[in-house]
């Protein structure tokens, strides 16, 4: 295998308690930060060569968002790698019980292409924070960006404890094949395929593994709303990154009134962001390749163009573009878009919604838009999801204290925060007892009697709180 070595030159240093000290994690997450800084232009350029990705959103989301996990890591990994004591027994009272912060040992990340510097440092913020050796593998798919990380990441970090591996999807292939002690995927429109590949692969090894897998996220819009400010916080949501986010918007379903308000707002929205001809906006991405490009603009059949439609296959461009009137059988309802396409399906209410999402496979995210509280409140109730937004969409992804990630369909695990510490650290239930008192351990010793077992019951027994014994 040709990263066997690789990956045991890792194992070896993992093994020698090289990545255990704080120090030496702090020390590397601080190396981090350096290429961020240091290479903060160099990242704006990659992301915009390789799909047109506005300076705006990529300093917000591969730079200003990576730095916030990275701090908030730095601040708290004191107290995070510290054993927490638990509570204890009546038979252990004298003695230690604790969970320690263990690592795994040698980790491999696997990077997207939609967010390709974000999606691939803030599982590794994580991974290192916990004490691990990593692989990374940033996607092949921007190009730009994968030889920026390949070249320069190595010149920050320890080399004998992460490591770059750039490949295709045959290499990649191979490099499943050797024993990691952890595996984070994440995946982008073709998520739950591949996911179902890694977790085969992972199988093999008895591999724990964290699958971000994206889906089509439903976004109900109630009767009830300020109809200007839902269209440009949806209208942002779907079409930031040109739509390729796994957390965007898939598809508004609303009544037939709703429908008809929404149209004009999301016009003036779209107009007001990116001008009359978004083709021109600086402001507007584009998509990422060739293939994605002929997948996207193949969904533009579905219902009727209320709102853009154009396209140009030479720049990759596809206007941001709202359907109007979508049938749950057209082809935008088969898959998720990962484009800027927003198609409006209709339903008479919100019971009628809910049992539309409930029908189908739980989504990475829910957004719900209403003045009435009790409505968004409703949706988050009876559905289910990896995450949820009220009246807003994306937000959540901001908040380093909320965990995120999906469920079934849309992945497995979660992170950000303390929660990519915790995805990457193996909590290890541990008791250090007194060598002496061995009186104390005669009751579960044999020979066993009657009277033993009511005074094992006794000092072991958990009662319920608020239950009374009558004596």
């Amino acid at each position: 295998n040709p990263y066997a070595g690789l990956v045991s030159h890792l194992r070896a240093a993992w093994l020698s308690g090289k990545t255990r000290p704080m120090e030496y994690r702090v020390a590397q997450l601080e190396a981090l930060g350096r290429f961020l800084d240091e290479k903060k232009q160099d990242i704006l350029e990659a992301t915009a060569s390789d799909m047109g990705k506005p300076s705006f959103e990529a300093y917000f989301t591969e730079i200003l968002l990576c730095k916030n996990e990275l701090n908030n890591t730095l601040n708290n990994l004191s107290h995070w790698m510290k054993d927490e004591h638990v509570d204890k027994n009546l038979v252990t009272q004298l003695d230690s019980a604790f969970i320690r912060k263990d690592p795994y040992g040698v980790v491999l990340i696997i990077a997207p292409w939609n967010y390709p510097i974000h999606l691939l440092l803030v599982p590794l913020i994580g991974a290192i924070a916990a004490g691990n050796c990593v692989v990374v593998k940033p996607s092949e798919t921007t190009k730009n960006t994968e030889r920026l990380v390949a070249e320069m990441l190595s010149c920050y970090l320890d080399n004998d404890c992460f490591a770059v591996v750039t490949a295709g999807v045959q290499e990649t292939t191979r490099l499943l094949e050797n024993k990691f002690d952890y595996i984070f995927f994440t995946g982008t429109s073709r998520g739950p395929s591949v996911g179902r590949i890694i977790m085969t692969a992972a199988a093999k090894h008895l591999t724990p593994v964290t699958l971000e897998l994206g889906g089509k996220n439903p976004c109900y819009v109630s009767d009830t709303c300020n109809v200007q400010n839902v269209a440009q916080r949806v209208a942002w949501g779907r079409f930031f990154n040109a739509g390729q986010t796994c957390i965007a918007p898939d598809y508004v379903l609303c009544s037939v009134e709703m429908q008809e308000k929404l149209m004009p707002a999301l016009r003036e929205a779209i107009t007001e962001f990116f001008g009359s001809n978004p083709r021109e906006s600086p402001d507007f991405g584009r998509i990422v390749g060739d293939k994605q490009f002929r997948r996207v603009r193949a969904l533009l059949c579905s219902g009727r163009v209320a709102i853009g439609g154009q396209t140009d296959e030479k720049e990759r461009y596809i206007a941001p573009t709202v359907l109007a009137d979508v049938l749950p059988s057209d082809p935008a309802m088969q898959e998720e878009i990962f484009g800027p396409i927003l198609p409006i399906v209709v339903v008479a209410n919100m019971d009628e919604a809910i049992d539309f999402i409930n029908a189908r496979p739980r989504p990475l995210a829910i957004y719900a838009f209403s003045c009435d509280s009790k409505v968004v409140n409703q949706v988050l109730e009876r559905t289910s999801s990896g995450g949820f937004c009220g009246n807003d969409t994306l937000m959540h992804v901001t908040l380093t204290s909320l965990p995120f990630g999906g469920m079934g369909n849309s992945g497995l695990g979660k992170y950000h925060g303390k929660f990519t510490f915790d995805t990457f650290t193996h909590h290890r239930g541990c008791l250090h007892r007194n060598m002496g008192l061995e009186a104390l351990n005669a009751l579960r010793y044999p020979p066993y009697s009657q009277q033993k077992l009511g005074l094992l019951t006794a000092t072991f027994e958990i009662k319920r709180k608020g239950m009374c014994t009558l004596l």
